[in-house]
């Protein structure tokens, strides 16, 4: 049986840190966009703990912005942020675990979550820029076939890690168009336009 997870803060204090150390408005959206991956996946696998899903997705990047000339120290300064804003060592291990391909010395993913979050969360950077490329700016007619070949393309979004992306899946035990269907859906799930588009299967 899944345990129950507290974050140690409610989803509006939650956000009212990613604020306080985030004022471009992509890097509050790419939060956001994260938690609403990891609460759709929450839903299916880990329902009692929705809430935290989410919170761990929002605040996954929380130090991004103001340290970003020290990629190798991702989520170091974010560990204090979060405890002093009253976080669970729990909240703090998942934040930290999907840097662990980068720095060995943070924990690596075990829980069903953390690699959900590792193995997504760069992928949401990929569907995004592909989105904002396509005539209908949305992901609701967006399909794997169209990820596939922006994937496989290192020059499109070339900031984003594929083997990052290969690992997560790898993790998980899913093959790579199982994840990338899997996190289409996920972000259809939450998009603005969704009652728009009718989704196409991947």
């Amino acid at each position: 049986m899944l345990k129950t997870l507290s974050a140690g803060m409610t989803r509006e204090q939650a956000y009212e840190l990613l604020a306080a150390h985030n004022h471009d408005p992509f890097h509050l959206e790419h939060g956001e966009t994260v938690e609403g991956v990891m609460r759709y996946f929450a839903r299916e696998i880990d329902p009692d703990n929705v809430e935290f899903w989410g919170i761990v997705g929002l605040l996954h990047d929380l130090d991004w912005e103001e340290h970003a000339d020290e990629p190798e120290r991702h989520t170091l300064f974010a560990a204090p942020l979060i405890e002093e804003a009253g976080g669970t060592p729990e909240l703090v291990r998942a934040v930290q675990s999907h840097c662990s391909d980068f720095n060995p010395d943070l924990p690596r993913p075990e829980l069903e979550m953390e690699k959900i979050l590792f193995a997504c969360e760069e992928l949401t950077g990929l569907i995004g820029a592909a989105v904002v490329m396509r005539p209908s700016k949305s992901v609701m007619d967006f399909n794997v076939k169209s990820l596939k070949k922006k994937f496989k393309d290192k020059r499109f979004a070339a900031g984003v890690n594929r083997d990052t992306i290969r690992h997560g899946a790898e993790m998980l035990g899913w093959e790579l168009d199982e994840l990338f269907a899997r996190t289409i859906e996920a972000m259809q799930s939450f998009a603005p336009d969704r009652d728009t588009f009718g989704k196409e299967d991947a």
